[in-house]
């Protein structure tokens, strides 16, 4: 049969998609008036992506890019994606900020810079203020701003005199670094810098302060399907990312569809490092600016506003974030508000999140999400985190299995007003606070809790619950507490004093079950070991509590690999367990909803930390073959 010529176009289309995609290339050498040709590149990784369509890669040579990457537009699927990437042995390193020349000896060890106004664009980092809702700034202004001597941020002082005279803030996680401080002063042609580089000479050295507020970020939603990939990025004067905000960040999703964030360096945010969040349409710091209602009622607003606007599977969520190393910013790793719906969270190395501590608030956190619906969170490694995972209304199909969890100074895991089901498996918990449960709802199996349980009702709130694998709401409710299911857990137990309840609606406090004895709804709890002294739940099924003190355990750093050295008892491998599965947990009280994997089949809990297969009566706790007598076990 004869193909027309006006046909063929149409026809080769079909046959050969993709077959137009291209690879740009992006060069220091390069030049914005370049085709993006390997021979001829462009310069900046913006122009690139003025020209990128779906299908397209954008290859980013060895180089430092300082500019603000805005894409816009995204792919068309996750077959034909837009990706971005630095290529491949190369350190493509993109910054928020500008090094600054100059500087003038002012008194002492501090220093002076004038800085044109005009260096900043429509926003200047040291004249904006960070605000929002849930922000607390600890009774003084903070700048989005920041100074960063060879890679590292100063501390901000409200006042000259904090340079002039600094003291230790004793808040911070290293205090002696607090003194290394510095101060904005703006009028209307220039910004004024004082900073206090005790003793070393800024103009010899690396100084750079914050002048865009974010590394790569669309401008606006639904720039789907999205990868970055293998880049170092920071210093990003990035503002507070509320749940009932736009939630910007240093790298960020902007309520777009199948991002893929992967093997990247991210540091030195002011806010937020990675943000899989909301859009400002739906509310934008909505309790500030109308306080007359309480943050509950407009956060419950903001969600129907969302599901008007169409918040589904369908157009937000579906993201990848994964073997990223982030560190050094102020509120949060990674956060979203309803945007991480549907996403994949591993293999991230989180560290140093609010280590300055010079404002707090409570959206703080290594990872921190509200609706976490169908969202999957393991392998991850947090610590020196404050808090390091905080599971914030409709953790819903969440599963969270396989992290490391220690040296966080809030507590490892808060589950804030959620109902279930959620699935909590072979973590490693070992701070001083474990777990933060103000929820119901939850399956906690194979785990390892070091540190204190807090068990708390949450009686005033009503938050969603939703339709299975949905965005919908089904109902609301408020959290009578309970409702969880506890099975071949090990808790050990501290020194720290517990805390009863003095009345059944209180919290309680301490090491084991025994907080959950006071809650309106019963647990289910079997297989569980309780070592030096930690207590099972009343109504415990065959509890294994072991007399004598309590297994000394520490964890130990070296290099790039974390080892936790422990003596388990012997006596773990014969306690008398079920394999975990659906079937066992049943469902829950509230949302009504079997514990089952995102697709809907059914839940198996067949493997142990490491990924070894479990037997039919598992061994307790995080490792199926723990090692007989004291051991030193790689855990990363």
């Amino acid at each position: 049969m004869a193909i027309s010529h006006s046909a063929f176009p149409v026809v080769l289309l079909l046959i050969l998609p993709g077959a137009f995609a291209r690879e740009l290339h992006v060069s220091p050498k390069g030049d914005d008036a370049n085709d993006g040709s390997a021979p001829k590149p462009f310069k900046t990784i913006s122009a690139a992506a003025r020209v990128a369509q779906p299908g397209d890669t954008v290859t980013v040579h060895e180089g430092v890019y300082r500019e603000r990457v805005n894409p816009p537009r995204g792919g068309e699927s996750d077959a034909k994606r837009i990706v971005y990437q630095a290529a491949p042995g190369e350190k493509a390193v993109i910054k928020g900020s500008e090094v600054i020349r100059g500087w003038k000896p002012f008194q002492g060890t501090v220093w002076k810079a004038v800085v044109p106004n005009s260096l900043f664009g429509d926003s200047n980092p040291y004249r904006d203020l960070i605000w929002g809702d849930w922000f607390n700034g600890k009774g003084r202004p903070h700048h989005t701003g920041e100074v960063y001597l060879n890679g590292k941020s100063l501390y901000e002082s409200h006042l000259l005199e904090g340079v002039l005279n600094p003291r230790p803030y004793p808040d911070s996680r290293d205090p002696q670094g607090s003194l290394y401080t510095w101060y904005a002063e703006t009028d209307a042609e220039n910004t004024y810098i004082y900073a206090n580089f005790r003793g070393a000479d800024p103009n010899r050295e690396l100084v750079e302060i914050n002048v865009r507020p974010a590394c790569f970020y669309p401008d606006a939603p639904g720039r789907d399907y999205i990868t970055v990939r293998g880049f170092h990025m920071s210093q990003a004067a990035t503002q507070w990312a509320a749940p009932t905000a736009e939630q910007p960040g240093l790298i960020g999703t902007h309520w777009s569809k199948g991002w893929i964030i992967e093997n990247n360096v991210i540091s030195n945010s002011k806010c937020s490092g990675i943000t899989l969040g909301k859009d400002r349409a739906t509310g934008h710091n909505v309790w500030t600016l109308d306080p007359r209602k309480d943050g509950a009622t407009h956060y419950n607003e903001v969600i129907f506003r969302a599901l008007n606007a169409g918040w589904s599977r369908d157009t937000v969520g579906s993201h990848v974030v994964r073997n990223n190393v982030i560190s050094d910013c102020e509120q949060t790793g990674i956060c979203g508000s309803l945007g991480a719906v549907f996403s994949l969270i591993e293999n991230n190395h989180i560290y140093n999140i609010w280590a300055k501590r010079q404002f707090t608030g409570a959206e703080m956190a290594g990872i921190k999400l509200h609706g976490a619906i169908d969202v999957t969170i393991r392998n991850n490694r947090i610590h020196n985190a404050g808090r390091g995972l905080w599971m914030d209304w409709m953790a819903q199909g969440t599963r969270i299995t396989a992290n490391l969890l220690y040296d966080n100074t809030t507590d490892d895991l808060f589950v804030e007003v959620n109902h279930g089901p959620f699935v909590v498996d072979n973590n490693l918990f070992l701070s001083p606070l474990s777990l933060q449960d103000w929820s119901q709802g939850g399956a906690y199996a194979h785990n390892l809790f070091a540190g204190r349980i807090l068990s708390r009702p949450e009686l005033k709130r009503y938050t969603p619950y939703h339709r299975p694998h949905s965005t919908m709401v089904a109902g609301r409710s408020n959290i009578k507490g309970g409702d969880s299911r506890f099975h071949n857990n090990v808790f050990l137990k501290g020194a720290e004093a517990e805390l009863p309840p003095e009345k059944p609606e209180d919290r309680a406090s301490g090491y084991g079950l025994w907080v959950y004895d006071t809650r309106e709804f019963p647990l289910a709890a079997g297989g569980n070991v309780y070592l030096g002294g930690a207590r099972p739940y009343s109504k415990e099924r065959g509890p294994l509590a072991l007399p004598g003190p309590s297994p000394k355990w520490r964890v130990a750093g070296e290099g790039e690999s974390v080892y936790l050295e422990i003596e388990l008892p012997e006596a773990i491998r014969k306690t008398a367990t079920l394999l975990v599965t659906s079937d066992l947990l049943g469902k829950t009280r509230v949302s009504g909803l079997p514990f089952v994997n995102p697709d809907g089949s059914p839940l198996v809990i067949g493997s142990d930390y490491f990924g070894k297969p479990r037997g039919a009566a598992p061994v307790a706790g995080p490792f199926e073959q723990p090692a007989r007598g004291a051991a030193k076990v790689k855990v990363w």
